[in-house]
């Protein structure tokens, strides 16, 4: 090979750049990690909760609270339950992924998705006071489980998808 066919050598270490976590657009990019690991997480833990339903451990129309705290049950009074759980939907989408992602540094785990355990914790602590109905017995028991099951899978599945969709610095979330 002669000389003036050899390739000049690239240094990609230079051509690479970090993305700009504070610009808009990474603002905006962590809302929509947050948006789809709050997703995540309220499906996973929708499937514990229907479980904990068909146990006759967790009433569904308990969500008709939601929608009449927030008095939404205006948009749709055939089935308040259906809105509030949008209403609870949007908690889990919006709120509770915003508040993981500014404490979660803090908490105990060396992943994001170990992190979200203690952090759904915390969350059930008010869920099982606010959607109890009455439970006693194994039902209470089921209740208790089943519910702080769902919590745990809602953090954890937060926190993987936070793992697995974020390229961000150390020091921000």
């Amino acid at each position: 090979m002669a000389d003036n066919d050899t390739q000049p050598v690239v240094d990609v270490s230079e051509s690479t750049t970090e993305p700009d976590f504070d610009s808009l657009t990474g603002i905006v990019v962590d809302g929509f990690i947050g948006a789809v690991g709050g997703l995540v997480g309220t499906a996973v833990m929708t499937a514990v909760l229907m479980v904990a339903a068909t146990l006759n451990a967790f009433d569904l129309n308990s969500f008709t609270v939601l929608a009449e705290l927030t008095g939404t049950t205006a948009l749709f009074p055939a089935n308040p339950a259906a809105i509030g759980y949008l209403v609870f939907l949007g908690g889990g989408m919006i709120t509770w992924p915003l508040l993981f992602a500014s404490i979660g540094s803090y908490l105990p785990g060396e992943k994001y998705a170990t992190k979200g355990i203690p952090y759904g914790f915390v969350l059930w602590t008010g869920f099982a006071l606010a959607f109890y109905d009455g439970y006693t017995g194994l039902l209470l028991v089921l209740y208790l489980v089943l519910t702080l099951l769902s919590h745990f899978a809602y953090g954890f599945a937060l926190g993987a998808v936070f793992d697995y969709l974020s390229k961000r610095p150390t020091t921000l979330v």
